[in-house]
Protein backbone atom coordinates (compact mmCIF):
# COMPACT_ATOMS: atom_id res chain seq x y z
CA UNK A 1 0.00 0.00 0.00
CA UNK A 2 1.34 3.41 -0.92
CA UNK A 3 1.83 5.96 1.82
CA UNK A 4 -0.29 9.07 1.84
CA UNK A 5 1.20 12.08 0.11
CA UNK A 6 0.52 15.76 0.53
CA UNK A 7 -2.66 16.94 -1.19
CA UNK A 8 -2.24 18.34 -4.66
CA UNK A 9 -1.58 22.08 -4.83
CA UNK A 10 -3.75 24.29 -7.09
CA UNK A 11 -1.12 24.57 -9.85
CA UNK A 12 -1.85 20.97 -10.83
CA UNK A 13 -5.16 19.79 -12.21
CA UNK A 14 -5.42 16.53 -10.27
CA UNK A 15 -3.36 14.34 -7.95
CA UNK A 16 -2.89 11.82 -10.78
CA UNK A 17 -1.54 14.54 -13.07
CA UNK A 18 0.90 15.82 -10.44
CA UNK A 19 2.18 12.33 -9.57
CA UNK A 20 2.53 11.39 -13.24
CA UNK A 21 4.59 14.52 -13.90
CA UNK A 22 6.70 13.83 -10.82
CA UNK A 23 7.47 10.30 -11.96
CA UNK A 24 8.37 11.37 -15.50
CA UNK A 25 10.39 14.46 -14.51
CA UNK A 26 12.13 13.13 -11.40
CA UNK A 27 12.87 9.59 -12.59
CA UNK A 28 14.09 10.19 -16.16
CA UNK A 29 16.12 6.96 -16.15
CA UNK A 30 12.87 4.98 -16.48
CA UNK A 31 11.28 4.35 -19.87
CA UNK A 32 7.73 5.13 -18.82
CA UNK A 33 4.76 3.81 -20.75
CA UNK A 34 1.16 4.52 -19.86
CA UNK A 35 0.83 0.99 -18.48
CA UNK A 36 4.02 1.10 -16.38
CA UNK A 37 3.19 4.56 -15.06
CA UNK A 38 -0.31 3.47 -14.09
CA UNK A 39 1.09 0.45 -12.26
CA UNK A 40 3.64 2.58 -10.42
CA UNK A 41 1.04 5.15 -9.36
CA UNK A 42 -1.53 2.45 -8.63
CA UNK A 43 -4.23 4.07 -10.75
CA UNK A 44 -6.25 2.72 -13.65
CA UNK A 45 -4.80 3.40 -17.12
CA UNK A 46 -8.18 4.82 -18.08
CA UNK A 47 -7.79 7.42 -15.30
CA UNK A 48 -4.27 8.32 -16.36
CA UNK A 49 -4.80 8.39 -20.13
CA UNK A 50 -6.62 11.77 -20.31
CA UNK A 51 -4.01 13.35 -18.04
CA UNK A 52 -1.17 12.11 -20.25
CA UNK A 53 -3.04 13.41 -23.29
CA UNK A 54 -3.35 16.87 -21.71
CA UNK A 55 0.34 16.92 -20.74
CA UNK A 56 1.30 15.92 -24.27
CA UNK A 57 -0.94 18.60 -25.76
CA UNK A 58 0.72 21.15 -23.45
CA UNK A 59 4.13 19.88 -24.67
CA UNK A 60 5.25 19.21 -21.10
CA UNK A 61 5.98 15.61 -22.08
CA UNK A 62 6.92 13.95 -25.34
CA UNK A 63 5.98 10.53 -26.67
CA UNK A 64 8.50 8.38 -28.55
CA UNK A 65 7.72 5.09 -30.22
CA UNK A 66 10.13 2.31 -29.28
CA UNK A 67 8.98 -0.86 -30.99
CA UNK A 68 5.34 -1.21 -30.11
CA UNK A 69 5.64 0.91 -26.99
CA UNK A 70 4.95 4.61 -26.64
CA UNK A 71 7.56 5.93 -24.18
CA UNK A 72 6.94 9.10 -22.18
CA UNK A 73 9.67 11.64 -21.42
CA UNK A 74 9.92 15.15 -20.04
CA UNK A 75 10.25 17.71 -22.82
CA UNK A 76 13.73 19.18 -22.29
CA UNK A 77 12.95 22.13 -24.57
CA UNK A 78 9.92 23.35 -22.66
CA UNK A 79 10.62 26.77 -21.06
CA UNK A 80 9.06 25.63 -17.77
CA UNK A 81 11.10 22.46 -17.35
CA UNK A 82 13.52 23.87 -14.75
CA UNK A 83 11.00 25.59 -12.44
CA UNK A 84 8.51 22.73 -12.85
CA UNK A 85 11.19 20.17 -11.95
CA UNK A 86 12.07 22.20 -8.86
CA UNK A 87 8.42 22.35 -7.79
CA UNK A 88 7.94 18.62 -8.35
CA UNK A 89 11.17 17.83 -6.54
CA UNK A 90 10.02 19.89 -3.56
CA UNK A 91 6.61 18.20 -3.47
CA UNK A 92 7.44 14.63 -4.46
CA UNK A 93 11.22 14.29 -4.44
CA UNK A 94 13.41 12.22 -2.10
CA UNK A 95 13.62 14.89 0.60
CA UNK A 96 9.85 15.03 1.01
CA UNK A 97 9.30 11.29 0.68
CA UNK A 98 12.03 10.33 3.16
CA UNK A 99 10.86 12.86 5.74
CA UNK A 100 7.27 11.61 5.34
CA UNK A 101 8.21 7.96 5.77
CA UNK A 102 10.46 8.51 8.78
CA UNK A 103 8.09 10.84 10.60
CA UNK A 104 6.68 9.26 13.72
CA UNK A 105 9.41 6.66 14.28
CA UNK A 106 10.24 6.85 17.99
CA UNK A 107 13.78 7.70 18.97
CA UNK A 108 14.95 9.56 15.85
CA UNK A 109 17.17 12.44 16.98
CA UNK A 110 18.65 13.30 13.58
CA UNK A 111 17.81 12.35 10.00
CA UNK A 112 20.32 13.23 7.26
CA UNK A 113 20.71 12.47 3.57
CA UNK A 114 24.42 12.13 2.77
CA UNK A 115 26.63 10.73 0.03
CA UNK A 116 26.35 11.28 -3.71
CA UNK A 117 22.70 12.34 -3.74
CA UNK A 118 23.33 15.09 -1.20
CA UNK A 119 26.47 16.13 -3.07
CA UNK A 120 24.66 16.45 -6.41
CA UNK A 121 21.79 18.30 -4.71
CA UNK A 122 24.26 20.81 -3.28
CA UNK A 123 25.70 21.45 -6.74
CA UNK A 124 28.87 19.38 -6.58
CA UNK A 125 29.60 17.82 -10.00
CA UNK A 126 29.66 14.08 -10.46
CA UNK A 127 27.77 11.12 -11.88
CA UNK A 128 24.01 10.77 -11.47
CA UNK A 129 23.31 9.01 -8.14
CA UNK A 130 21.80 5.54 -8.32
CA UNK A 131 20.89 5.34 -4.64
CA UNK A 132 20.28 7.52 -1.59
CA UNK A 133 22.20 7.20 1.67
CA UNK A 134 20.55 8.31 4.89
CA UNK A 135 21.85 8.52 8.44
CA UNK A 136 19.48 8.05 11.35
CA UNK A 137 20.85 9.10 14.74
CA UNK A 138 19.13 7.85 17.88
CA UNK A 139 17.81 4.77 19.62
CA UNK A 140 15.54 3.42 16.88
CA UNK A 141 13.90 0.06 16.29
CA UNK A 142 15.71 -1.46 13.32
CA UNK A 143 12.57 -3.09 11.92
CA UNK A 144 10.79 0.28 11.83
CA UNK A 145 13.88 1.86 10.29
CA UNK A 146 14.15 -0.65 7.44
CA UNK A 147 10.39 -0.65 6.85
CA UNK A 148 10.47 3.14 6.39
CA UNK A 149 13.45 2.85 4.06
CA UNK A 150 11.64 0.21 1.98
CA UNK A 151 8.54 2.41 1.67
CA UNK A 152 10.67 5.40 0.65
CA UNK A 153 12.58 3.27 -1.86
CA UNK A 154 9.36 2.08 -3.47
CA UNK A 155 8.05 5.63 -3.83
CA UNK A 156 11.32 7.19 -5.03
CA UNK A 157 12.24 4.39 -7.42
CA UNK A 158 15.85 3.95 -6.31
CA UNK A 159 17.54 2.18 -3.38
CA UNK A 160 17.45 3.94 -0.01
CA UNK A 161 20.30 2.81 2.25
CA UNK A 162 19.81 3.59 5.95
CA UNK A 163 22.69 3.78 8.43
CA UNK A 164 21.80 3.77 12.12
CA UNK A 165 24.10 5.52 14.60
CA UNK A 166 23.77 6.10 18.32
CA UNK A 167 23.99 9.61 19.72
CA UNK A 168 27.33 8.64 21.25
CA UNK A 169 28.66 7.51 17.86
CA UNK A 170 27.47 10.76 16.25
CA UNK A 171 29.28 12.81 18.89
CA UNK A 172 32.58 10.94 18.64
CA UNK A 173 35.50 12.06 16.50
CA UNK A 174 36.93 8.55 16.16
CA UNK A 175 34.35 7.17 13.71
CA UNK A 176 35.59 7.49 10.13
CA UNK A 177 32.12 7.37 8.53
CA UNK A 178 30.74 10.03 10.86
CA UNK A 179 33.74 12.27 10.19
CA UNK A 180 33.21 11.83 6.45
CA UNK A 181 29.50 12.65 6.69
CA UNK A 182 30.16 15.76 8.78
CA UNK A 183 32.78 17.03 6.33
CA UNK A 184 30.64 16.57 3.19
CA UNK A 185 27.34 18.06 1.97
CA UNK A 186 24.29 16.72 3.78
CA UNK A 187 20.57 17.44 3.69
CA UNK A 188 19.30 17.71 7.25
CA UNK A 189 15.69 16.48 7.52
CA UNK A 190 15.55 16.63 11.31
CA UNK A 191 13.43 19.78 11.46
CA UNK A 192 11.14 18.40 8.73
CA UNK A 193 10.25 15.22 10.63
CA UNK A 194 9.82 17.04 13.94
CA UNK A 195 7.50 19.59 12.31
CA UNK A 196 5.48 16.82 10.66
CA UNK A 197 5.24 14.96 13.99
CA UNK A 198 3.94 18.09 15.72
CA UNK A 199 1.28 18.55 13.03
CA UNK A 200 0.21 14.90 13.32
CA UNK A 201 0.22 14.98 17.12
CA UNK A 202 -0.72 18.53 18.18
Amino acid sequence: MRSAVAPVVPIFRTQAQAEALAAIYLRPQRNWTLASLARDLQVAPSTLHPEIHRLTEAQLITVTKIGRSRVLHANPDHPLIQPLTEILSYMYGPRTIISEEFTGIPGVERLLIFGSWAARHSGRPGPVPHDIDILVVGEVDRAALYAAADRAQERIGMPVNPVLASIRRWDTTADALIRQIKSAPVIDLTADIHTRSEKLNP
